[in-house]
């Protein structure tokens, strides 16, 4: 029997990851990952259970986050949603008629296989999709 679906992480942009950090770390005592790139955003991961909040900073102003926070401001960036079978998954938002993002999975952040699913499709919010 497979793994049911749960949350992996939530990806939280800003405008600086020091600043955002001082929250999660000197208010709720969380001891923050070591820093990553990826997609042009520095990322660290804050564990919360069996899930994550990932704090993007963009590194470059035409990066996905940058343009993100051009058009939104800080905040919610996306919601990742752990998958037993990400092929799959893909395979039933493409028979759904779902639009993706990436139509094959890529690799993102800590080396996982990811994919995102375009938020005009999932009522406003960008979903990832991880193994």
């Amino acid at each position: 029997m497979s793994a049911a679906p749960r949350i992996a992480h939530l990806g939280v942009a800003v405008e600086s990851i020091d600043a955002a950090l001082a929250f999660y770390r000197d208010v709720l005592g969380l001891i923050p990952g070591a820093p990553e790139q990826a997609d042009g955003a520095r990322i660290v991961s804050l564990p919360f259970g069996e899930s994550e909040v990932e704090l993007l900073e963009p590194l470059t102003p035409d990066s996905p986050i940058a343009t993100f926070m051009a058009r939104r401001g800080p905040g919610i960036h996306h919601v990742c949603y752990r998958v037993p079978d990400l092929d799959a998954a893909l395979a039933a938002c493409r028979a759904a008629g779902y639009r993706l993002v990436d139509e094959a999975p890529r690799t993102g952040a800590g080396g996982h296989r990811i994919a995102f699913i375009h938020p005009k499709s999932t009522a406003g919010i960008l979903i990832e999709l991880t193994e």
